[in-house]
């Protein structure tokens, strides 16, 4: 970075706090008790009469799995922000567009939260069984489920893995091969969301566990991120 940039950029944190602020943002993600706990327990696929049976019996479970999803959008933003302070010093323009594109996966991920409030409406309100009957009402419940999808916005989450792969390795702050495991998640998320579309033959799924090594980053951040130095400033 040239003096002039090191001068310009005056960020609200220092880049241990950002380091820190975005690592525990990453574990504070509430998104796992959703998928693997919650979601498990009242989605049976093939069987959205069930599927309704358990979401009306268990409403308050329902409604802790919507609050985990939405807290964990708000803390992509948290960690969009944290994560461009951190990187800025390697290439400020690279780190805004990196932050960019997961404000965009963040808000794209969001958008489709409230066919899951459909989904409770739907089964905690009488009028509606009554109106439409258990079987037009059960296909209202599977609609407002299947549209609560973001696949392809995880093509977006994986660009900005790739672009925060590139910076974590020219930094000279984090480890080199973080930055590799980040552009090897990025490309796994970029090609899961379009694989049942474009070669629907190939046998992809094997790739999801994979994704996960992203989590490297936070894991180095809380562990070794208070002991990174500030840029010199001349």
């Amino acid at each position: 970075m040239s003096s002039n940039e090191a001068q310009s950029f005056t960020p609200g944190l220092s880049l241990r706090q950002a380091a820190i602020v975005a690592g525990i943002s990453y574990f504070l993600m509430p998104v796992a008790v959703a998928e693997f706990y919650i979601k498990p327990k009242l989605i049976i696929a093939g069987d959205i009469e069930r599927t309704s049976q358990n979401i009306a019996r268990h409403g308050r479970l329902f409604a802790i799995a919507i609050l985990c999803y939405f807290i964990t959008y708000i803390l992509d933003i948290v960690i969009a922000w944290a994560l461009y302070i951190l990187l800025a010093p390697v290439n400020r323009s690279l780190s805004l567009l990196a932050a960019w594109f997961r404000l965009i996966y963040a808000v794209l991920a969001l958008a489709p939260t409230p066919h899951l409030l459909t989904v409770y409406h739907l089964l905690h309100t009488p009028i509606y069984l009554q109106t439409f009957g258990a079987g037009p009402l059960h296909a209202q419940v599977l609609l407002q489920l299947n549209s609560y999808q973001y696949g392809w916005g995880l093509v977006i989450f994986g660009i900005h893995l790739l672009l925060l792969g590139y910076l974590v390795y020219r930094s000279r702050f984090i480890p080199r091969a973080l930055g590799v495991v980040l552009v090897l998640a990025g490309l796994i998320w970029i090609v899961i969301p379009p694989w049942p579309f474009l070669y629907p033959t190939l046998k992809l799924g094997f790739l999801l566990p994979g994704s996960a090594i992203e989590l490297l980053l936070p894991l180095w951040l809380l562990i070794r991120g208070w002991k990174i130095k500030e840029p010199v400033r001349s």
